[in-house]
């Protein structure tokens, strides 16, 4: 998710970047790299489920912890993604590229990198199961699995993807679709679509949308496109400060919002998308498109489905406030995976990540947890393609903001932080385990350092 800007958000003069800008500095002075190699032993004080976001970033703070060698990481993917940047490939400010890395080299050093798949998990016994029924055992267990997504919930998908005028942001094998849909615009609907499951960046299928209408906007196209935003949700966003700009944003670009309605199928060979009415479960509506954006249902790893560490739906079980596993204390979830009832941001990984950190710590000397995390996660609402609205929250959906500023304006500042800042604290600091949010930059503002 990222926009076409002029400005370095470097050269901003707030003393927060500053701030930011020293700590990078010091930070970039470590260099993490790691040889790739088989898992050659059967037992590890510490291990990391995922090699994602949440994953990296708790092993590096754990190698720190217990060592590297004590430290595995259960990944089977050979490249890293940078996914919210995939906001700005999809609308052709970024390019794909520039949001992979090897995960051999992301991976922290001395932590032992597992290229398998987990595909069961026994807690009382202290092991996970790989592929090829390989078992690994663990002291302590910490599970990062990320969410999965489910095109193929969607009848006709994902084998329409393989005709034009259709893409998903959400995926690497679609997202640079969505570029080529808009750019091939001719006239017509243009549909974006929210799905009837939990999401990650719940932010991110309304991004794409005004960013399409700013480049239809700057190509003369705008007046030949009917811009639809088709949600299964009943509100635009679930905090009301943030909602209240972008209803007036909507309104003034003349952006159509259909809520609580499905996408159930799309007949990409004739260019249509049924939706069904969630208020009148099985009535469904057929819309012609000329570009179609599709947000998959998402949901839980198949292999924590009816898992011991998992709730009803299947995801991890865990405490809201300490991260730690409600029946197992030496297990313990990060990110997407768990049932924390929070956006699901890289954002919030990063406020996890530190609160997590000083949970295992407390843990590892039995001791009771004292950090606990607010539900702190972090929205940047791209509305253009110098536009950003930062929306930050906690739990109880309230602003949890780190500037002294409204920061439910649209801010050209604001935007160079999601495009420029934010893929640098990324690779820098959250991966290596340096950075745990915002936190301590908010606390200096209210200290009144601004």
């Amino acid at each position: 998710m990222s926009t076409i800007g002029v400005v370095s958000f470097c050269s901003c003069s707030h003393p927060a970047v500053g701030l930011l800008k020293q700590g990078m500095q010091k930070m970039s002075s470590f260099s993490f790299h790691t040889a790739a190699k088989c898992a050659a032993r059967d037992y590890y004080e510490v291990l990391v489920l995922g090699g994602g976001t949440g994953g990296i970033s708790m092993s590096a703070r754990m190698k720190r912890k217990v060592g590297a060698g004590n430290v595995a990481v259960v990944e089977p993917s050979k490249t890293h993604y940078y996914q919210p940047l995939w906001t700005l490939v999809g609308g052709g400010a970024k390019q794909l590229a520039t949001s992979a890395r090897p995960t051999e080299s992301i991976m922290p050093k001395g932590v032992e990198w597992i290229k398998s798949r987990v595909t069961a998990l026994d807690p009382d016994k202290n092991c996970i199961w790989l592929e090829n029924d390989v078992k690994i055992s663990y002291k302590y267990l910490i599970i990062a699995l990320g969410i999965s997504l489910h095109y193929e919930k969607i009848k006709g998908l994902p084998e329409g993807f393989h005709h034009p005028k259709i893409g998903s942001n959400y995926s690497v094998h679609t997202v640079e679709k969505t570029w080529k849909a808009i750019q091939d615009f001719k006239e017509g609907n243009a549909i974006f679509t929210f799905p009837n499951t939990p999401v990650k960046c719940a932010g991110a299928p309304q991004k794409i949308m005004y960013l399409s209408e700013a480049y239809w906007r700057k190509t003369g196209k705008r007046s030949k496109a009917n811009i639809m935003f088709n949600t299964s949700l009943g509100a635009i966003f679930g905090v009301k400060k943030y909602a209240d700009t972008l209803l007036e944003i909507i309104k003034e670009r003349n952006i159509a919002v259909n809520y609580k309605c499905n996408l159930v199928e799309v007949r990409a060979e004739k260019q249509e998308a049924v939706f069904e009415n969630l208020d009148k479960p099985g009535v469904t509506k057929v819309h012609q498109y000329e570009m179609l954006h599709v947000t998959p249902p998402m949901g839980p790893p198949d292999v924590l489905i009816n898992s011991p560490v998992s709730d009803e739906v299947g995801w991890v079980d865990v405490d809201k406030e300490t991260l730690q596993h409600k029946k197992y204390p030496n297990v313990f979830g990060i990110g997407d995976c768990t049932n924390l009832p929070t956006s699901r941001t890289a954002a919030a990984v990063a406020a996890q990540s530190g609160v997590l950190d000083k949970t295992i710590s407390l843990v590892m000397k039995n001791q009771l947890p004292t950090k606990k995390y607010d539900g702190y996660t972090s929205c940047p609402l791209v509305t253009g393609y110098n536009k950003v609205i930062l929306a930050e929250f906690d739990y109880n959906a309230q602003p949890l903001e780190t500037f002294p500023i409204d920061q439910s304006k649209e801010r050209v500042t604001m935007y160079h932080m999601k495009a420029d800042m934010m893929p640098f604290l990324y690779w820098n600091a959250l991966l290596k385990g340096y950075w745990g949010g915002p936190a301590p930059v908010r606390k200096l503002m209210h200290l009144g350092l601004k």
